[in-house]
């Protein structure tokens, strides 16, 4: 409710500035145009508009030169981060799935820190829709067979168990049609793509998970 009406005080606040530049330059115009109209009638003035008059002239044409590198600077360096961002991914293995951690899912975020995709690392964008392989274990459930969706957690540790767990310690993955997990109290490896998608419905807007996958086994 607070943001709209902060943008529309920008906007006046602009709209206001670039009012006040136009009255700025429409009054110098003004000026300069008396300035010449007087300039153009007194014949004793000639004397000193021809040298000066000849002098402003070579003075633009030197001047317009210097921006030009200038404007060029800026350019590579616009392009530069975009090559940066590229990243080389592990070879897939025989079955073809990426060798995949936690660590590599990880990115800074703070626990009062609303999530925003701006935050992944050029690593994690580069796994999504990927097929990988990841190792982690697998969320209590009531049931223990048949399971058509399990949550993916880093380790049995408190942190990665409660709501307060990190969104990159998580993956919520859905079986394949045809294919079912079961629970086990070790530690599990997951084969499937991974893509990036927001599970709403946490606390204060927050989603519960960002990372889901397409399980094609669980062993």
């Amino acid at each position: 409710m607070t943001s709209r009406p902060l943008q529309w005080m920008a906007w006046s606040a602009l709209i206001v500035a670039a009012a006040g530049c136009d009255a700025a330059t429409s009054a110098r115009e003004s000026s300069t145009g008396e300035r010449a109209a007087s300039a153009a009638r007194p014949p004793a003035y000639e004397r000193v508009p021809p040298s000066s008059a000849t002098s402003p002239q070579p003075q633009p044409t030197v001047s317009a030169e210097p921006p030009a590198p200038a404007s060029n600077a800026p350019a590579p360096s616009a392009s530069e981060p975009s090559r940066t961002v590229e990243v080389k991914l592990p070879d897939p293995d025989s079955s073809g799935y990426i060798e995949t951690t936690f660590d590599d899912l990880k990115f800074e975020m703070t626990k009062t820190e609303l999530f925003d995709r701006a935050m992944l690392t050029p690593k994690v964008n580069a796994l999504m829709d990927k097929k990988i392989r990841i190792r982690g274990y697998i969320f209590p459930t009531l049931r223990k067979t048949g399971l058509n969706r399990i949550v993916l957690v880093r380790d049995n540790m408190e942190c990665c168990f409660g709501p307060g767990a990190a969104l990159f310690d998580c993956v919520l993955v859905t079986m394949a049609p045809g294919k079912t997990a079961e629970y086990s109290i070790r530690p599990v490896a997951v084969e499937g793509t991974i893509r990036l998608e927001e599970l709403q419905g946490g606390p204060d807007g927050r989603p519960l998970a960002i990372y889901q996958m397409v399980g094609d086994k669980v062993e």
